[in-house]
């Protein structure tokens, strides 16, 4: 059983995020965030650490494949203990996977449903049945597609990520109820840190460059993780 009263110091020490598209910085820097992760118990940082080692973008070079990511994947979540976590993460990595299969099918390439390597979760099957489909019909599910196409075919990769931050922000906060000082509202501030440091990164002049790099990479494209400065 976790000390709750370790999860109420942690969260009691942490900045307010305030709202993603206006912030400047990150609420506190890398350093004092690393710092304010000690109160973690031992098991939970481990886990939050495994977690980054895999959305993490610094941690992968442009060049790695979809493939090296899904075996991390398969590999992470797995062994973690949170529920909590396992769906987050699943939850990430299932939108990363939508932006593969479009950028893949952009660039004329062909899947079957055998080649579950270069994507994860329950929308494989699917995506190759409705592989034709503008929308391989889940824009019932997830309605933010027809813009993603959009910006894809635009050239425009800081819009298609503001997009992809804006949704995840959304989701954090439909799963931020009935979590107050517990370890599932960590996590969450530490997506929510993430994707303000990107938003920053990605508003910034020298960004537009990386994230071009990065439209024609799949899984790559599209995360960079819910604190990739832990590692740095």
């Amino acid at each position: 059983m976790r000390d709750s009263h370790r999860y109420v110091m942690l969260l009691s020490s942490l900045p307010y995020h305030g709202t993603l598209f206006s912030a400047k910085v990150t609420p506190l820097s890398r350093i004092r965030l690393q710092q304010r992760l000690s109160l973690l118990e031992p098991e939970d940082l481990q886990e939050v650490d495994a977690m980054a080692g895999l959305l993490d973008w610094y941690r992968h070079p442009v060049q790695k494949s979809d493939a090296e990511i899904v075996k991390l994947a398969k590999q992470v979540i797995p062994q973690l203990r949170s529920p909590f976590a396992c769906e987050l993460l699943s939850w990430r990595l299932e939108m990363r996977t939508l932006i593969a299969a479009l950028r893949r099918r952009r660039d004329g390439e062909e899947i079957t449903v055998a080649e579950d390597e270069w994507g994860y979760g329950r929308w494989l099957t699917h995506i190759n049945k409705y592989w034709d489909e503008p929308y391989f019909r889940l824009e019932g599910v997830y309605p933010w597609l027809p813009e993603a196409v959009m910006f894809m075919e635009q050239g425009d990769p800081v819009a298609l990520e503001r997009l992809m931050l804006e949704k995840v922000w959304k989701y954090l906060q439909r799963m931020e109820d009935g979590h107050v000082f517990d370890y599932e509202r960590v996590l969450i501030y530490l997506f929510r840190w993430d994707l303000v440091g990107r938003w920053t990164v990605a508003n910034g002049a020298t960004a537009e460059a990386r994230y071009a790099d990065l439209v024609g990479e799949g899984l790559l494209q599209i995360d960079q993780a819910m604190h990739s400065a832990l590692s740095g």
